[in-house]
């Protein structure tokens, strides 16, 4: 099994949608769609075409989720007694250039997405904020990619007291809205590849 952030990993999600991306496809204003979808659009072009994978920029709060994981998963799995299975990367079923990179998986139905944010956040989450709808698209699409009928928002934060530390909400697969994320996505791709063909022809040309 290809292990997340190894250079198989990276090679095998080039040029690809992905689910952490899901809400950059379909960010939207209220003139049309959002600046982000442009710049995710021209990441891909430009690893599609280079066959080089753009560089993330990791901060320091992005760091301490990555950091923080494994102790997420260990509290999660001790609390639920679920066994958890890691994996790599994931494509999509139907459509080419998109897939998944799930942070585990619950036997032959289920997924656990960890997040391990900021304590106010964390706090939020705990007092029953809903889930962002950029992680609701993320699960969504992780689902659709596998097939899956569940997948558990889990938010962990080990500067809590410890029986504050871990919040589970359990988010079941939506079949119309996954079905309205597919053909935003095969918009989105097709949009694309108009434009890599364009490019190309100019490359040939020049």
């Amino acid at each position: 099994m290809m292990m997340q952030g190894s250079p198989e990993w990276l090679q095998a999600r080039l040029g690809k949608v992905t689910a952490s991306r899901l809400s950059d496809v379909t960010a939207k204003t209220k003139s049309g769609w959002g600046a982000s979808r442009a710049r995710y659009m021209g990441e891909l072009i430009a690893e599609t075409m280079t066959g080089v994978s753009a560089t993330a920029f990791v901060n320091s709060a992005m760091q301490h989720g990555i950091d923080t994981e494994p102790q997420a998963a260990a509290a999660y799995s001790f609390y639920t007694d679920h066994e958890l299975d890691e994996v790599g990367f994931v494509n999509h079923p139907k459509i080419k250039h998109a897939g998944c990179s799930p942070d585990r998986l619950i036997g032959k139905d289920g997924l656990v997405e960890f997040k391990c944010p900021q304590t106010h956040t964390h706090i939020d989450t705990l007092l029953g904020e809903s889930v962002p709808k950029k992680y609701m698209e993320q699960m969504y699409w992780q689902m659709a990619c596998t097939k899956r009928k569940w997948c558990d928002f889990v938010s962990f934060d080990p500067r809590m007291p410890p029986e504050t530390q871990l919040s589970i909400q359990r988010i079941e697969r939506d079949k119309e809205r996954i079905k309205e994320l597919e053909e935003m996505v095969v918009d989105f791709l097709a949009e694309m590849n108009e434009k890599i063909d364009r490019l190309t022809k100019l490359e040939k040309a020049a």
